[in-house]
């Protein structure tokens, strides 16, 4: 009976991966939005998705299976609470970082794992020939789903973030690598004292989102390479998603960049997933794999971050969780 449960298990796994995908199909033609004033039959989604109706049908049915809407006895499906956050207009929507998260390159390579299981280096060369940030720089369309995704997930962690970490009253907060500035826009209007500055390559920086904030005077967006320099005179210097990206070597560099602008009181912040010990379930185990099919880094593990603190010349001072949706802890280092 044991092999016999371990085949069905097995088996029933091997198919996870079309939930991902039923996920980007409702995500791409909005499901959740057409949903939101009611129950609809296939025939009526299908009109206002530009869709087929069976299929569509047959791609819920599988979600429904999971909770992610419901379908009634007359074949009619309704939005549950598990799908409020595919909607565009819910406060926590990850609509844009569920697409993100399922495009073709991540999707792709992540099925040509086995390439990066042999070599340790990114699945994605095998399929696309070149890193992914040379897709994304000569692909509008992966760097758009991509900006927009990562956009949505920071937005997210800065609430967890403002709400669980102390950053000092009336302090500037250094944006590093933080792309279009959806973390530190939060950030700013859930802490009205603190002042923030924006570094990223110039093609990022130049269509960042810091306008949204109202008062001019708060923040400042630069362009550069975190690699050479970063602002000088930070209190908190955030690195959200970014040492994952990166080999060791790299990640030291980084961080030895930051260390040369910092005074003697300021602290680093990398928000990263910190994979705990033991065999439980997760999310950082799951992203790792994503770094491995698509990119160059790993998620690490608490003692991990200590040597690249202690290699790039900080202390690693602690480890802690913050609230809120999202996967990242926070990872705060400071000058040796």
């Amino acid at each position: 009976m044991a092999h016999e449960e371990s085949a069905d298990f097995l088996l029933s796994s091997s198919l996870d991966y079309l939930y991902s995908a039923a996920l980007r199909v409702a995500a791409l033609v909005n499901v959740a939005d057409q949903l939101a004033d009611g129950p609809a039959d296939p025939g009526e989604l299908a009109e206002r998705t530009k869709t087929h109706p069976n299929a569509l049908a047959r791609v819920l049915r599988l979600l429904a299976s999971r909770g992610v809407f419901h379908e009634d006895g007359d074949g009619r499906f309704a939005i549950t609470a598990r799908a409020q956050a595919l909607r565009t207009d819910s406060p926590t929507s990850v609509r844009d970082a569920v697409l993100m998260i399922t495009e073709p390159a991540i999707w792709r390579p992540a099925g040509e794992l086995v390439a990066g299981a042999r070599t340790g280096l990114a699945a994605i060369d095998a399929v696309y020939g070149s890193p992914f940030w040379e897709v994304h720089a000569r692909d509008a369309a992966t760097a758009g789903e991509f900006d927009a995704g990562m956009g949505q997930w920071s937005q997210l962690e800065a609430r967890g973030f403002a709400q669980s970490y102390r950053v000092p009253p009336d302090g500037l907060v250094v944006d590093v690598g933080g792309g279009r500035g959806r973390f530190l826009v939060e950030l700013l209007r859930i802490r009205p004292d603190l002042r923030g500055i924006l570094l990223d390559q110039p093609i990022v920086v130049s269509n960042h989102d810091l306008g949204q904030l109202d008062d001019r005077d708060r923040w400042q967006a630069v362009s550069g390479d975190f690699f050479e320099s970063v602002p000088p005179d930070g209190d908190v210097y955030v690195l959200q998603y970014i040492l994952n990206d990166w080999p060791d070597d790299q990640c030291v560099r980084i961080l030895q960049s930051i260390r040369r602008s910092m005074k003697p009181e300021s602290r680093v912040v990398a928000l990263e997933c910190v994979v705990p010990p033991g065999n439980a379930p997760h999310a950082g185990k799951g992203i790792d794999l994503v770094l491995l099919a698509s990119f160059a880094g790993r998620v690490r593990t608490e003692a991990e971050f200590a040597e690249l603190f202690s290699a790039a010349g900080m202390r690693l001072t602690r480890v802690m969780e913050k609230t809120g949706p999202g996967f990242l802890s926070i990872v705060e280092g400071v000058s040796q």
